[in-house]
């Protein structure tokens, strides 16, 4: 790669860093906020320190951001770069402008409304957070209290996370006496991953198929000349009658799979298919590894 190539594809980070946070800033303040919600992370915290004192949501996380971020590279090291600062300090400003111009008031009172406003505020964050993962950098905040707590107790990261942002918004439901507040919350942190995800790996599901059949030189013709696709052979052992088994492992689109089981079934009824979702292939005949390695 040129060092042309290198810049641009650096800057391009950073602007989707910038883009990211500022997404996830429309739904902090534009749906979470006023609804008093907190899920999880420094600006569940700074949410709920707004309500019950006027905070500034944007300053009062990049307050609490900061000496996250100076413990974490104590403890664990100076893993957290150039890309992840930018993205705190980024979110932070994105949140105090739109503070100023639009502020939170919100006069709702459906349980219906509040569900639909969880929801798109989740979609706003999930989609900011995918657009910052994707670059390598990561959000600070409760995800550094995560990799540290991860470090003391061997609990994997996502337990971690879940432990360090469930307990913010017990704080919140402390704090402001609403059982609808925590329920909520946890919807926009589940829905918050799901999105977070798709942007992540892609929305295209291709499926990974094993084939087990006596006829597996008719199936893979088939594969290879009528569908245009690979596959791989897996040395297998059946455990009744300890036959040995040719097992094909192979991946298609999704409008290619009906195609295959109707051939696979015309070739050999007594075929067998497990089926599996891959949330994203890489590779000849699918995406670029490369394209992905460096978006």
């Amino acid at each position: 790669m040129t060092k042309k190539n290198k810049i641009y594809k650096e800057l391009r980070s950073y602007l989707q860093i910038v883009a990211g946070t500022f997404i996830m800033a429309i739904g902090f303040v534009l749906f979470i906020a006023p609804m008093k919600l907190a899920p999880g992370g420094v600006y569940g915290v700074a949410i709920i320190l707004h309500h019950l004192f006027g905070f500034p949501i944007g300053l009062s996380g990049l307050a609490l951001d900061v000496p996250l971020l100076i413990l974490g590279t104590l403890i664990l090291g100076p893993r957290f770069g150039v890309k992840t600062v930018v993205g705190i300090i980024s979110l932070s400003g994105w949140i105090s402008l739109l503070e100023f111009l639009y502020g939170y008031d919100l006069l709702i009172d459906s349980p219906s409304a509040y569900f639909i406003m969880s929801l798109f505020g989740a979609v706003f964050i999930g989609l900011g957070l995918g657009l910052i993962f994707k670059t390598r950098a990561t959000s600070g905040g409760t995800d550094i209290l995560a990799s540290i707590l991860q470090k003391y107790t061997h609990l994997s990261i996502g337990i971690s996370l879940i432990i360090v942002d469930s307990i913010i918004v017990l704080i919140a439901l402390a704090a402001f006496k609403d059982w609808e507040i925590p329920l909520y919350s946890w919807v926009v942190i589940y829905v918050t991953g799901i999105v977070a995800d798709k942007v992540v790996v892609g929305l295209r599901t291709d499926k990974t198929v094993f084939i087990i059949s006596e006829k597996h030189e008719e199936i893979r013709n088939v594969i290879l000349h009528q569908l245009g696709r690979g596959g791989t052979y897996i040395k297998g052992e059946g455990m009744y009658n300890g036959k040995e088994k040719e097992i094909i492992y192979t991946i298609v689109d999704r409008k290619e799979l009906p195609t295959l089981i109707h051939k696979v079934h015309e070739i050999d009824p007594e075929a067998f298919l497990s089926i599996i979702d891959a949330s994203e292939t890489l590779g000849d005949g699918f995406k670029s590894l490369r394209e992905k390695a460096y978006q």
